[in-house]
């Protein structure tokens, strides 16, 4: 533990220096702008939410497009803009250009930004090589914006595929610095098959970001970077050695209680930690209070469980640690001993709520694995954890002692075993909910959440990792859950109590990020291509306008010279969209997303546009 001490030591050297630590008090000011949209989740929280309300339940039906603008790229476009003053600020999928537009003069371009010159990316990737190595489409989730770091007056940050973070001046477009996060390494594919699609995290004088690979055998990490020059303040790993993961065994707890020592070693086989997975690519919340950050990470690898006996510690976790020096507060496992790819990278939102009628600092994160978790955000304390979709068979309930999944041995692809197909398990592997991230209102006090509504068979099989190569290990199929043949559903969630307040079904899932104002509007998107604006409290539909193409993206809204606009990209592609977005047609391609939305390509087509909505 001596490396550990040392680093908090010198953090803690860092933080008193004067000016350093509140260098982004313009962020936690201006968050509270409803004019701007300064970060990627609205504010620190992740609410997703604004107080604007001149588009309200009793006009927003009179919306039309005000504008529109073509990134030029096709794929799917996740994740959406940026409004800082009078400039607008929206990214692509790969080649992951950024384009800065002027607000005050007919969404002019400033400047245009591409990471991929020669067709080579900063690390010295071909983008060809990124592009094979990429996971479920070629998406991007957007950039964050810092104010007065180094020269200029602000910086846009941007984790390319081929996980390099870049540092942009906000006026020019020009470069300030740029680190390559994981090393790509040499040969046909790379000893290191990591990518980045998840936005940066500012927090403080720091940008944070996580990686992609648990497919290709990658061990995860989350990285803090300093602002100013780009150099690494601090990075921890998803699953290893104590020191790797920045965990202190006798005061990191996991349900209130110590982890203890080499913990995470103790729940792998042998050496399997080192090729262990725990992807870090969602959305990300702070605490300024508290002074942690919330992340969760992803799978185990491979995706035969029959292999890696164990909890597989920390995949499948929430991770609660200090900014500025990485050391972990607490943990909460999910999954583990992940059977079924359900990854828990999903959004942590935090609010201060009633849970089962007492006032709780609670955390709350709808996971892929279709559990619904609301948490003591300070402690890690389990304060509910119940299905948000009735759905879901694999596991029966939460022991809320024990913090553990209590697993259907029916639905258990471990238990069936290797080489078997184990059908009729819900939700499938891309979740009751993916990475669309939900928005809570604090006006409602109701969560709205955009959900799949899935199901798959599983077989798993034997692989052999190979540096660089695929390594999966499964076979998927997935179609409608039973009862119906919706995909998908849009709900509102009542977190303090762990229920559905009401719940509208779609054709496709639902695969767009939610936007909840204070004009009692929530806006969503659908797979088709269908923006939709709904009553915050029944769920009526107020307003549906069909876009060019299938959105992904998620909603955001800002004022400008005193008219209020509500802004999604849309892009059809993702996992769910892989096989539009792929041209793939085989039932089990796109590790088993095809079969399930084969129809799509009666409803839409590839795009890359934002539209823009006023009154």
């Amino acid at each position: 533990m001596k490396s550990i001490v040392k680093l908090v030591l010198v953090c803690v050297a860092c933080v008193a220096l004067p000016g350093v630590v509140q260098a982004n008090d313009w962020l936690l000011k201006n968050q509270n702008d409803p004019k701007q949209w300064v970060m990627p989740t609205g504010n620190y929280s992740a609410h997703r939410y604004s107080r604007l309300n001149q588009i309200n339940r009793g006009n927003v039906g009179r919306l039309k497009m005000a504008w529109n603008f073509s990134t030029g790229v096709l794929r799917g476009h996740e994740g959406g803009p940026l409004v800082i003053g009078s400039t607008l600020y929206i990214h692509t999928p790969i080649p992951n250009k950024v384009f800065a537009l002027d607000l005050d003069n007919d969404a002019r371009i400033i400047w245009e930004y591409n990471p991929v010159k020669g067709g080579v990316y900063p690390s010295g990737d071909t983008m060809d090589r990124v592009i094979s190595v990429m996971c479920c489409d070629n998406v991007n989730r957007g950039v964050a914006y810092a104010e007065g770091q180094g020269a200029g007056d602000g910086t846009i940050f941007l984790h390319a595929a081929d996980t390099t973070l870049i540092a942009l001046d906000a006026k020019t477009g020009r470069e300030k610095w740029k680190v390559t996060n994981m090393d790509p390494g040499t040969g046909n594919r790379g000893v290191s098959a990591s990518t980045g699609t998840g936005v940066p995290f500012v927090v403080k004088d720091k940008v944070g970001i996580g990686c992609s690979g648990a497919e290709f055998g990658v061990r995860c990490n989350w990285t803090m970077y300093n602002m100013k020059d780009g150099s690494r303040a601090w990075r921890a790993y998803s699953m290893g050695p104590d020191d790797d993961m920045l965990v202190d065994p006798r005061r990191t707890t996991h349900m209130l209680k110590p982890i203890g020592r080499d913990s995470s070693l103790d729940s792998w086989k042998g050496d399997q930690w080192e090729t262990g997975g725990g992807s870090i690519w969602g959305w990300y919340a702070w605490d300024p209070k508290a002074d942690l950050i919330y992340y969760g990470t992803g799978n185990p690898s491979t995706w035969n469980p029959v292999v890696r006996p164990g909890d597989n510690r920390w995949s499948m976790t929430i991770m609660a640690r200090n900014p500025d020096t990485g050391v972990a507060k607490w943990f909460y496992q999910m999954t583990p001993f992940d059977e079924w790819d359900y990854d828990g990278v999903n959004e942590m939102i935090l609010a201060d709520i009633k849970v089962k009628g007492k006032k709780r600092r609670a955390l709350v994160h709808f996971d892929r694995n279709g559990f619904a978790y609301t948490m003591d955000r300070i402690t890690g304390e389990l304060l509910v954890a119940e299905k948000y979709d009735p759905v879901v068979n694999w596991a029966t309930h939460v022991d809320m002692k024990t913090g553990r999944p209590q697993v259907v041995d029916r639905y258990s692809t471990a238990h069936q075993g290797e080489d078997v197909n184990t059908t009729g398990i819900c939700p499938a592997a891309l979740g009751t909910k993916d990475q669309q991230p939900a928005a809570y209102s604090p006006k409602s006090n109701i969560f709205y959440v955009p959900t799949n509504h899935v199901c798959m068979d599983y077989e798993p099989f034997r692989v052999d990792y190979v540096a660089g190569n695929a390594y999966v290990g499964a076979t998927l199929s997935m179609y409608p859950a039973p009862g119906g043949t919706n995909l998908g559903n849009f709900i509102a969630w009542d977190a303090g109590e762990g229920k559905i307040l009401w719940s509208i079904p779609e054709p496709f899932s639902v695969w767009s990020g939610a936007l909840a104002t204070a004009g009692d509007v929530v806006f969503y998107g659908t797979l088709e291509g269908y923006a939709k604006a709904i009553d915050a409290k029944s769920g009526k539909n107020l307003y549906t306008f069909k876009t060019a193409s299938g959105i992904i993206g998620n909603f955001h809204t800002w004022m400008h010279e005193g008219k209020q606009y509500v802004s999604v990209l849309s892009g059809v592609g993702g996992w769910a969209g892989i096989g539009l977005a792929a041209g793939l047609t085989e039932d089990t391609a796109g590790l088993g997303a095809v079969g399930a939305y084969k129809a799509l390509h009666n409803y839409t087509k590839l795009g890359g546009v934002l539209n823009v909505w006023s009154l």
